[in-house]
């Protein structure tokens, strides 16, 4: 799946903030990638931990066994997402304010997500789906640099390297290829998420 297209007001109000949040990422860090991905991927990290600790507290409401599945899925893609951070640290070098900045995304879109979660969760995982579905292009656009030459090509970092358990003369293409194909699962692991709601 490379794209969901909208099929009704839940799909488009998550598609339509997704383009929000793709727009203020374009016009703030336009081909900037290293530091746009070290910023949206704190973002990135939010919503698996957000939506499986609530998962894991609804099942400890309604005293129902049958989560884990779910929980551990989620809490995996966050903390796959922070790997994906902790990389793109070692590559771009956040400055101050970049990492100022990462603080208050993190602390308006964890709370803004929360809400979403708690009272519309398909609509926060088709969100998610929709955000994976940007991040996937935003990985093939750096790819494309670095391809052209335009972005050099640089070592990956050992995180990197022992993480997806790359060569030792892993590069930064290596590395943008490896995270672009874990956020084009859990793109179709939220839509599928999403999915479940209908049904």
């Amino acid at each position: 799946m490379s794209h969901y297209q909208p099929v009704n007001f839940s799909d488009r109000v998550a598609f339509s903030f997704t383009k929000g949040m793709r727009f203020f990422a374009d016009t703030f860090f336009q081909k900037r990638y290293g530091h746009r991905a070290v910023v949206l991927e704190t973002v990135a990290g939010v919503p698996g931990m957000v939506s499986g600790m609530w998962t894991h507290l609804t099942s400890l409401r309604q005293m129902k066994p049958g989560y884990g599945p779910k929980i551990r899925t989620l809490l995996a893609e966050a903390e796959n997402e922070r790997m994906h951070l902790m990389t793109f640290i070692e590559i771009a070098k956040p400055n101050a304010f970049e990492r100022f900045l990462v603080l208050i995304a993190q602390a308006i879109f964890w709370n803004v997500f929360f809400v979403i979660y708690v009272f519309f969760p398909r609509t926060a995982h088709r969100i998610v789906g929709y955000f994976e579905e940007e991040a996937v292009y935003s990985y093939t656009e750096y790819l494309r640099e670095i391809d052209s030459g335009k972005l050099p090509n640089i070592a990956a970092p050992q995180i990197a390297i022992d993480y997806w358990n790359l060569s030792a003369d892993a590069t930064l293409r290596d590395v943008v290829i490896a995270v672009r194909e874990d956020e084009a699962k859990h793109r179709d692991v939220n839509h599928e998420f999403a999915g479940e709601y209908d049904r």
